[in-house]
């Protein structure tokens, strides 16, 4: 009982510290529950692809990742390329005159903003390398494996309800002309600077 709960602390504690670090994930997720626009739906994904992700390393996808670097590397620059034209489009509405607010933004489907939901998810080497092989890595060495992904789903799900529905809140006192300025042109460094860290590594000489 004492060693379950033990490992359930460190996958709170680690988990807690890795996913709340300010990421592609993490910008997209806080500008949908600004906009109010299908936050939970978003949270809920990235909670699902979390635990899915989560449970995957601690129970042997880490291993297998190790083993087979090109996996990793074609997901690296599918998420450059997503996250580069995602920045794009969020610059491009940051400097327009029709996206300034709330009320005049057009609602995108359900659909839509779940596909981009999980695009920067699966598309960020990121998060493989925090979920699958970090947390996977010393998951599958805790006294009750088990416990530690518990532990570690526990942060993550707490963290994006957190970070979806806060923003909503805060949506009314943030709702001025210049804020969605501010969220889409944060949005579009954010992703920018995510692309350019995981394409860097390929342009340094050894």
């Amino acid at each position: 009982m004492l060693a379950s709960f033990q490992s359930y602390s460190n996958g709170l504690l680690i988990g807690a510290g890795l996913i709340m670090a300010i990421g592609a994930q993490n910008a997209f997720v806080l500008a949908q529950g600004l906009r109010r626009e299908h936050h939970v739906s978003v949270a809920l994904v990235c909670m699902t692809c979390d635990a899915l992700l989560i449970g995957a390393g601690i129970f042997g996808l880490a291993t297998l990742l190790q083993q087979h670097p090109l996996v990793l590397e074609i997901t690296r620059w599918s998420g450059v390329l997503f996250l580069s034209l995602y920045a794009i489009l969020a610059l491009r509405r940051a400097l327009g005159t029709q996206t300034l607010s709330a009320s005049i933004r057009p609602r995108r489907s359900r659909r839509t903003v779940l596909f981009a939901t999980l695009a920067v998810t699966l598309l960020n080497p990121h998060v493989y390398i925090d979920t699958v092989v970090l947390i996977g890595a010393i998951g599958a060495q805790q006294r009750v494996p088990a416990g530690f992904a518990l532990g570690a789903v526990t942060a993550s799900s707490i963290w994006f309800l957190v970070l979806a529905l806060g923003a909503a809140r805060l949506a009314p006192v943030l709702a001025r002309p210049s804020t969605w300025r501010w969220v889409d042109g944060a949005v579009a460094v954010m992703m920018a600077s995510v692309a350019w860290s995981l394409a860097s590594p390929a342009f340094q000489t050894p």
